[in-house]
């Protein structure tokens, strides 16, 4: 019989073919029902093929989870612990199977290299023993990525001051993704390293759960015109040391550091780094050590401020232009202040839409995400919202796992009313980024439109430990507040909820945009009127794309109807030309 059972709703059929032979390839015996007999029943064969199997992968997605075949055949792998499921859409595995793990496969093409097919891997060497040996063998002593998965921990900022975390984060940032480089090798994805940031990681987790075989860990230490980064990489079976380094260099040096390190890691590990893969290592977007700098405080404040807050945008905006005045080549610095420009624009009325520093970013790099991300924004403000989309899709398929990009097609969709065909992206964009509370709580919002409790808690739990963590930062936060409030009713402390609306409104009132989601708690706490009162001054100072959000946004579903809520979105809609 065979080692793996594949369950698949049919539309999938493409990804499970691909996924067998993926499995194949290491040397496992695969059965899917293409090889059903035609002299014997479906159902039969199908159980005993389950019943035998050493491990039943299920394929979830938005189909498999209506198909009453795939529950049954989950649910009997369940039964008798075979179970190994990934999500293939983002969605997450109906109840009660969401409550065990499941790897993330959204975007798979049938590579072997990303983090969630190693945990498919992992899982399903544990349940039926690891591959052939002589298949492993006929690959030679090189290392593959079936063999080799690094954990980059982020480098502790040892510049004691704290201000200078954003330079610490970002190197460790760009180690991840220069290794992810290397087709040989397998990286844990950012979000799930920096979710380790300040801890002790638990080795056993790592190895168990998401097959990881060495650590990197390190420290950088910043003091005016030099650096000091040190880097050690572990072999998690023996505990062992492979490779250690310090580097004492001119802050000028910066990009041969991280150059050397990713090379070296590349040699201890004995694998082969191919001519192409070398190049894309070297190549930083700039030659210029202060521009680089600039860049990453910016992307720091982007991606650990508020969504919302003026004053986060034009930090990220004056500090870009500073980088791109010293080096007017650098398109990752244009398309981040693109991004910037165009929140500006959406939610304060500013004349700048960030197209123009988007198509300068996209003449330097046709394929800059976050450059891209601003022009579908620009074609949406212009009512080409299939357009956008289209434009977002083909950033999604070249940068499945870009937070941008998945929040802006969240978004898109979202606004369109095509709520439930929002919630992948915006749980792909939440794994993504650790300090992303408030598409957390979009998706509190999606869960609780389509009745799913479950998952609206399960959610609300993650946003307001985000939002903690953000208020410990900065206890004026408006803008987190208010989706903490949201978060606690989310998990049914209405008491709590209710004291966190208060605060808000006592500590940033003039906050429009956390007033919008104290309304949108408020109403969920069915207190209806009293939402309408905090929807006044938000309705004077509404730009279009929110205005236009008020209009789909089921949060406001319960008081759509209402004479007040009406005549404040009709006075709003005139004032913007919509009436």
């Amino acid at each position: 019989m065979s080692d793996i059972f594949i369950s698949y709703a049919r539309p999938n059929e493409p990804l499970a073919r691909q996924a067998g032979d993926a499995l194949r390839a290491m040397g496992y015996d695969v059965w899917r029902d293409d090889e059903l007999p035609a002299h014997r029943s479906y159902g039969e064969v199908i159980e005993e093929r389950i019943r035998t199997a050493k491990a039943v992968l299920v394929l979830w997605s938005n189909d498999a989870a209506r198909s009453q075949w795939v529950r049954a055949e989950a649910d009997a792998a369940r039964e008798l612990g075979t179970l190994v499921q990934v999500s293939l859409d983002g969605i997450l595995p109906p109840m009660p199977f969401n409550q065990i793990q499941c790897a993330d496969l959204m975007g798979w093409r049938g590579d072997t290299d990303g983090a969630g097919w190693q945990k498919v891997v992992s899982s399903i060497a544990s349940l039926a023993g690891t591959a052939t040996p002589s298949l492993r063998a006929s690959r030679g002593d090189i290392g593959t990525s079936e063999d080799v998965m690094v954990c980059v921990l982020p480098f502790q900022n040892m510049s004691g001051d704290g201000e200078q975390e954003y330079f610490s984060d970002g190197i460790s940032e760009d180690i991840i993704i220069d290794l992810s480089k290397v087709s040989s090798l397998s990286v844990v994805a950012r979000n799930t390293a920096f979710a380790l940031k300040g801890k002790s990681p638990d080795i056993g987790h790592l190895t168990r759960d998401l097959g990881v075989t060495h650590l990197l860990e390190g420290s950088v230490r910043k003091a005016g015109s030099r650096v000091r980064i040190t880097a050690e990489l572990l072999d998690c079976a023996s505990g062992q040391q492979v490779w250690a380094e310090r580097f004492d260099r001119d802050l000028t040096d910066i990009f041969a550091i991280q150059d050397e390190i990713s090379k070296a890691i590349v040699s201890a590990l004995q694998l082969k780094l191919l001519p192409q893969e070398k190049k894309a290592i070297e190549h930083r977007g700039t030659n210029k050590p202060d521009a680089y700098n600039l860049y990453l405080l910016a992307r720091q404040h982007w991606v650990s401020g508020n969504s919302g807050d003026r004053r986060r945008d034009e930090l990220v905006v004056r500090v870009c232009q500073q980088a791109t005045t010293i080096d007017p080549g650098y398109a990752k610095a244009w398309a981040l202040m693109a991004l910037a420009q165009s929140e500006l624009g959406r939610l304060y009325g500013l004349p700048e839409d960030g197209k123009e520093a988007a198509e300068k970013a996209l003449s330097l790099d046709p394929q800059v995400p976050e450059a891209r991300c601003a022009l579908a924004r620009h074609l949406v403000q212009q009512g080409k919202a299939t357009e956008a989309e289209d434009l977002l899709r083909d950033v999604l398929a070249h940068h499945p796992d870009s937070w941008e990009a998945n929040k802006e097609m969240a978004y898109l969709v979202f606004r369109e009313g095509r709520v439930e065909e929002s919630v992948p992206f915006f749980e792909k964009a939440v794994s993504l980024m650790d300090t992303d509370y408030h598409d957390a709580g979009m998706l509190m919002t999606c869960y609780e439109s389509l009745g799913d409790t479950a998952n609206m808690r399960r959610v609300g739990q993650i946003a307001f430990e985000r939002v903690e963590r953000a208020v410990a930062q900065d206890p004026m936060n408006g803008t987190a507040m208010a989706m903490g409030a949201g978060a606690l009713g989310a998990m049914g402390d209405e008491d709590r909820a209710r004291e966190w609306i208060s605060r808000t409104l006592l500590l940033d009132p003039n906050n429009i945009h956390a007033r919008y989601n104290l309304a949108c708690s408020l109403v969920s706490l069915g207190d209806n009127q009293g939402a309408i009162d905090l929807l006044g001054p938000y309705f004077d100072r509404v730009e279009l794309t929110d205005w236009h959000h008020t209009g789909v946004d089921p949060d406001m579903d319960r008081i759509r109807d209402d004479p007040r809520f009406v005549s404040m979105r009709n006075e709003a809609g005139k004032r913007l030309g919509q009436m």
